[in-house]
């Protein structure tokens, strides 16, 4: 079966067989140009010096003038002498004007019977516009820099197959323009928060990976083996601690963009390995952090969206209004019942159990019944931007406790659309009460059966040297961006997601 020479492959409806056979084609093809010394994949450069956004932003400067440019062939539409394609490059596409009068004859047989939709192009013309008004470049040159030995995906349905466009990233990225603009947008978010942090004084810099010991954090981590030292060693799940170090070593501000691996389930807005920034101030609190994260959302939010006002999965959110609530306040609001009623843990249960909720622990402390009604009740609630404050001390083993409130810490996570999107404190910097609760989140991993849980040893002796009142934070960089692109999941902004190779 041969490929239509007046119909693009990309406009055909393609069985699996027909796919085969397209491919078997294309490589025959590639032997004949190889056999006629024309081998497609010899060039080393091409002198590229304009792209198809800047020519037909800028028409009125480029018509009539000579441009040199590069793409991958979308379409093509061949009219006897005479004939039109279009290319695509890094910014779009553009339209070029092929004939065998200007390329030659040998050269434009090739183009209608040898080149292929998908095949990657160098092009040397000028600028004008057809008669339909699209601006073009009418070559004069025309050089097959790379051959495409696989057909793309029919032209008007594109890559749809969300496992597929996930598996084959580079293949969605051809087909899909809102795809690349996704990343784009990925890339300028980065830039943006690298940009606010850096004008405030923080160092931006890079901790280990791997790591020689588990922690006793609940996040269960990657196990690998380091042959050289007959080690097991143990992928990050969290930056934190070699940050705090920074700031014991008089690193005043610091922030890293980690990449971090967490050996758990996966959903939209989870993935096994994720991007997080974390910042730690010398002599701030989980206030000033509250602050912050404000400033940097908006700051950052109305340079790339140039508006506070976006729209996520139907929903309008206020980026410009922020909420705050403590823990409890926001479950009496949301769950009716108030904190500050409970004398005991057993008032706590019992509150819990009058609601339907089905405790985790049969003991759980006040601290606890707060935490799982929380979950229950508030959490999907906080669809506008929205801080929750004073955590109790149960479930935040890193930060400091309230003065006023020693049940609590003094800790924030923030939520948007329902999910949270970042975790803040007022850091603990007493060496005996962080290794305290350390010890007690290395039993609570062991009473689970795993061993290999330790307190590690060396961040409480770097706290012993004395780390300064501080505050730190963690957000995740993927679902913000999920949030600024509109991202219905994780795996859209996030160019390779974990898969489960196929068979």
């Amino acid at each position: 079966m041969q490929e239509n020479k007046n119909t693009p492959v990309a406009e055909t409806e393609q069985t699996e067989e027909q796919l085969i056979e397209q491919a078997r084609i294309r490589r025959e093809k590639l032997a004949k140009l190889v056999s006629e010394g024309k081998n497609p994949y010899e060039q080393v450069k091409y002198p590229v010096d304009a792209d198809s956004k800047s020519v037909k932003d800028n028409f009125e400067s480029y018509e009539g003038k000579t441009v040199v440019m590069a793409g991958r062939m979308m379409s093509r539409r061949i009219m006897g002498k005479a004939s039109f394609s279009h290319i695509a490059d890094k910014s779009g596409n553009i339209q070029i004007y092929v004939t065998r009068q200007d390329i030659g004859e040998e050269n434009y047989a090739s183009y209608k019977k040898d080149y292929d939709i998908g095949d990657i192009f160098g092009f040397k013309g000028f600028v004008f516009k057809t008669q339909t008004g699209e601006v073009s470049v009418h070559v004069t040159e025309l050089t097959l820099l790379s051959k495409s030995l696989l057909p793309l995906p029919e032209k008007y349905n594109g890559l749809q197959d969300k496992d597929m466009k996930y598996r084959l990233r580079h293949l969605d990225l051809i087909m899909n323009a809102d795809v690349k603009s996704t990343f784009r947008m990925r890339s300028k978010i980065l830039k943006e928060i690298r940009a606010y942090l850096d004008a405030r004084g923080y160092l931006e810099v890079d901790t280990p990976t791997l790591l020689p010991l588990e922690i006793g954090a609940d996040a269960r981590p990657f196990k690998t083996h380091h042959n050289a030292l007959d080690l097991d060693m143990y992928m990050r799940i969290e930056t934190e601690l070699f940050l705090k170090r920074l700031i014991v070593g008089g690193l005043d501000r610091v922030y890293e963009v980690g990449r971090i691996f967490r050996n758990e389930g996966m959903d939209a807005y989870h993935n096994p390995e994720f991007t997080s920034i974390e910042m730690y101030e010398a002599y701030s609190d989980y206030f000033d952090m509250m602050d912050m994260i404000e400033d940097l959302y908006k700051t950052v939010t109305q340079k790339v969206c140039g508006t506070l006002k976006i729209s996520y999965q139907g929903t309008e959110i206020d980026m410009g209004t922020w909420t705050r609530m403590t823990m409890a306040e926001s479950v009496k609001k949301y769950a009716g019942v108030d904190y500050n009623d409970w004398a005991t843990d057993e008032d706590a249960r019992a509150a819990a159990k009058s609601l339907g909720v089905e405790l985790e622990h049969e003991n759980a402390t006040k601290g606890w019944v707060l935490i799982e009604l929380f979950d229950a009740f508030v959490e999907d609630k906080l669809v506008q931007p929205t801080i929750i404050y004073d955590y109790p001390v149960e479930n935040s083993p890193l930060a400091k406790r309230k003065p006023t409130a020693p049940a609590f810490t003094e800790r924030f996570e923030y939520f948007i659309c329902g999910h949270e999107y970042g975790n803040a404190f007022s850091e603990l910097n007493d060496p005996i009460d962080q290794k305290q609760r350390m010890v007690k989140q290395v039993e609570a991993k062991r009473a689970k059966g795993n061993f290999d849980a330790q307190v590690d040893e060396d961040f409480i002796n770097a706290l012993e040297y004395g780390l300064p009142p501080t505050g730190g934070l963690g957000m995740g960089l993927d679902r913000f961006v999920m949030l600024l692109t509109d991202s219905a999941t994780i795996r859209d902004v996030i160019l390779f997601p974990t898969m489960k190779p196929k068979k």
